[in-house]
């Protein structure tokens, strides 16, 4: 269940549910904070290499041990194209360049939170493959040799996209 507040983080006092544009949310009566349940942002980058793509096996919940594109979420005053290139080097090990924005996916299925995931296409332009601080493994994939635990259905929907457009 995802986290509601109880109290005001401003006054401490006892939320109550108020309609705010068309929907009931935790509202404050004594200085009138209303708590937003907003999607976080996320990005990540699609590496194709001789025809195969770049993913990782999770080494954390939730669905760890199955295979993901490389991606996280944005830390505080990053770009989508700095979280993306960060997030390429901290689970692989690989440096890379953008080539292009490759699209912006909902992602309803994570438990801790609603995503919103942008996906660029990139190229590695150094480092060496190894799996990094959140990854069990790192790896090519064929598109008819996909994982079948591919983690998040917004990352299946991607890699459908990708392989349908080449």
């Amino acid at each position: 269940m995802p986290f509601e507040p109880t109290y005001c983080p401003r006054c401490a006092t006892a939320l109550e549910p108020r309609p705010e544009h068309g929907t009931l949310r935790p509202t404050c009566p004594s200085c009138g904070y209303i708590w937003y349940r907003n999607p976080v942002p996320a990005a990540g980058v699609l590496i194709v290499n001789q025809g195969r793509v770049l993913l990782v096996r999770r080494k954390f919940e939730p669905r760890v041990g199955d295979w993901c594109i490389p991606a996280g979420f944005m830390e505080a005053g990053e770009t989508p194209e700095q979280t993306a290139i960060r997030e390429v080097h901290e689970e692989t090990g690989l440096i890379v360049q953008l080539t292009k924005l490759f699209g912006v996916y909902a992602g309803f299925d994570d438990p801790r939170v609603r995503a919103v995931l942008i996906l660029y296409t990139g190229v590695v332009t150094g480092g060496d493959l190894a799996p990094g601080d959140d990854a069990l493994e790192a790896g090519w994939f064929a598109p008819d040799a996909l994982p079948a635990d591919i983690a998040f259905a917004s990352h299946r929907q991607a890699l459908s996209e990708l392989f349908a457009a080449n």
